[in-house]
């Protein structure tokens, strides 16, 4: 298990601390690069056949980065079951652990991956391309790799907020307590979605653990929450048809979907959380080359630059520079958020999220 980094730490790390930051006392460097141990590289044998993927991304980027990969990877068919609730394809991994119907599980918070890990239902597996990243992205026992960065802000229907709750952006996760939100606020499921359990976790780490603090938080929060919706985009698009006013959700999900409707818009409150999502190899795959390659491929810069168009997600990989725009890192204000013990307490925190709000 890796120790907790403070905020600084990390950045400073990931090759990506602020010049204000470093002059305090070393500068920022590139990532150091990591030494492929344990399989074989993938080019050993070249990858054919068909392999199954498991996808909690959205569509646009499911369909463009399989095409990419066909094309990368001559040979390869790709069978895609794309959900993008990442805790309901833990689930189904899991249920098929003693007959596995997928190779690769991709996207998602690592905490997902991380959990099918230690349960022993995921290959271990050091990608060489995984070198250009930094070694807080990657699983110290090689069961999943980061490839790239969620952070996490608030979806808002412009409209509704103007004539609603006053107009004004929340800058914290206070600001959602306020009566005037009630009945208007949805949230994706913490049982099903990635961000709903890390909007949880962010509470809990913004209240330096004291997690009866945090669960009344949370009790608070729900007295203005309308629904749970089983996925985070389900959220979105809810929000973005003016069904609802407001939604903690992805800030690279709404984004992509400001695109399509300019009429929501993103805040980012002080003291935010962030997801590394993560690809990781299917314990059991019957194509184990293919399925490599396809990491191998997640990895590289061309994908890593597909995703930052498709989706404005930001990239692990330092030599990909962030969609315009779009939030980085650096440029917000994150929680001290240790995602080490956010996985091992993950089960845990949601039991106590469901007695506490009677879910």
């Amino acid at each position: 298990m890796t120790p907790q980094l403070d905020r600084r730490s990390f950045l400073k790390a990931m090759g990506i601390v602020t010049a204000a930051a470093a002059c305090g006392g070393g500068g920022a460097g590139a990532p150091a690069p990591a030494t492929a141990t344990g399989a074989a590289p993938t080019a050993a044998a070249k990858p054919s056949g068909r392999i199954s993927v498991y996808s909690a991304l959205n569509e646009s980027t499911n369909n463009q980065f399989v095409a990419a990969f066909k094309a990368a990877t001559p040979g390869v068919e790709v069978d895609l079951l794309p959900l993008a609730a990442a805790g309901e394809l833990q689930t189904r991994i899991k249920a098929e652990k003693a007959s596995p119907k997928a190779d690769v599980f991709i996207g998602g918070d690592s905490s997902f991956h991380d959990g099918l890990g230690k349960d022993g239902l995921l290959e271990t597996y050091e990608s060489p391309a995984a070198s250009a990243v930094a070694k807080e992205s990657k699983d110290p026992n090689k069961n999943w790799t980061g490839f790239y960065f969620g952070i996490f802000g608030i979806v808002m229907n412009t409209d509704r907020v103007n004539k609603e709750v006053g107009g004004a952006k929340p800058t914290s996760w206070d600001d959602l307590l306020d009566p005037k939100w009630k009945g208007k606020l949805i949230l994706g499921s913490p049982i099903t979605t990635g961000g709903g359990y890390i909007f949880i976790a962010t509470q809990v780490f913004r209240f330096n653990k004291d997690e009866a603090k945090a669960m009344d938080y949370m009790k608070r929060f729900h007295a203005n929450v309308a629904q749970y919706p089983g996925t985070s985009p389900q959220a979105i698009q809810l929000v973005s048809q003016g069904q609802f006013v407001a939604a903690p959700n992805w800030a690279h999900d709404i984004l992509t979907e400001k695109v399509k409707n300019p009429g929501i818009d993103l805040a980012i409150p002080k003291g935010t959380g962030y997801e590394i999502g993560a690809v990781s190899v299917i314990k059991g795959t019957k194509n184990p080359v293919a399925a490599k390659a396809f990491v191998d491929w997640v990895l590289t810069k061309e994908a890593g630059e597909l995703n930052v168009k498709l989706s404005n997600r930001v990239s692990v990989r330092t030599d990909v520079p962030p969609a315009p725009g779009a939030p980085t890192l650096t440029s917000v204000e994150l929680v001290n958020y240790d995602r080490d013990w956010a996985a091992a307490n993950k089960d845990r925190l949601l039991k106590l999220w469901q007695q506490t709000v009677g879910i």
